[in-house]
């Protein structure tokens, strides 16, 4: 079991950031890889940012490339996600997520297994 708690979330006007936190406990020694993936009101999931576990390679998707940033604190069992030049477009429910599996890619929502229990971000004037 592993599990995973997002925090950080919250209110900004377009421009600012946020930078998102998600603990992880439990048998964190089984996880491949690790993802934010968010969902807006009325759109499917999307993977934003993902990071494999055994080398740190990261991925984005294109509508964040330049203002996200996925990290690690391997010490802290914490990643981070680094938003910066929010716009309105990036309001979502924001979930961290977790698998055990060896994926072929890292921003597909449907192959974690493992997923906190979001936290909202709210980008508006």
């Amino acid at each position: 079991q592993v599990q995973l708690v997002e925090s950080g979330g919250g209110s900004v006007q377009p421009g600012g950031s946020l930078r998102l936190s998600c603990s992880a406990s439990g048998y964190t020694n089984s996880v491949y890889s690790m993802a934010w993936i968010r969902q807006a009101p009325g759109k499917e999931r999307e993977g934003v940012a993902g990071m494999w576990q055994r080398d740190g390679r990261t991925y984005y998707a294109d509508s964040v490339k330049g203002r996200f940033t996925i990290s690690p604190d391997n010490a802290k069992n914490v990643l981070y996600l680094q938003m910066n030049s929010l716009n309105s477009e990036d309001t979502a429910m924001y979930y961290c997520a977790a698998s055990s599996f060896r994926l072929s890619s890292l921003l597909v929502p449907d192959q974690y297994n493992y997923w906190g229990q979001g936290t909202q971000v709210t980008v508006s004037s």
